[in-house]
């Protein structure tokens, strides 16, 4: 879990280094797809926003041998970075597949 956690680390460190040269890339897409398109991002950018914390939160409670309350934020965080994880594909393929 740790390695999961380190791999976690450097995808999160090395997408902020990206997008501190590149910037924010615009949806060229209009319409529908495009409220489809801000709709998923302004969700995942959200949630993205809370995994860390949720993380830090769940690595602690196992740190301290607090496993039933490791496994309960677990319940309903995973969910949520799975849901980060999806919806971070999703929009990377609409951005460079459809918008751009």
């Amino acid at each position: 879990m740790l390695g999961a956690l380190a791999c976690s680390c450097v995808f999160l460190a090395s997408y902020l280094a990206y997008h501190h040269q590149v910037g924010s890339v615009r949806f060229q897409g209009t319409g529908a797809p495009r409220l489809v398109y801000l709709s998923i991002l302004f969700t995942h950018t959200v949630l993205a926003s809370a995994v860390p914390f949720i993380a830090g939160r769940m690595v602690w409670l196992a740190w301290k041998g607090r496993i039933e309350a490791h496994r309960a934020l677990g319940r309903w965080g995973m969910p949520v970075w799975l849901y980060v994880s999806v919806t971070g594909v999703v929009v990377y393929g609409m951005l460079y597949g459809l918008g751009g």
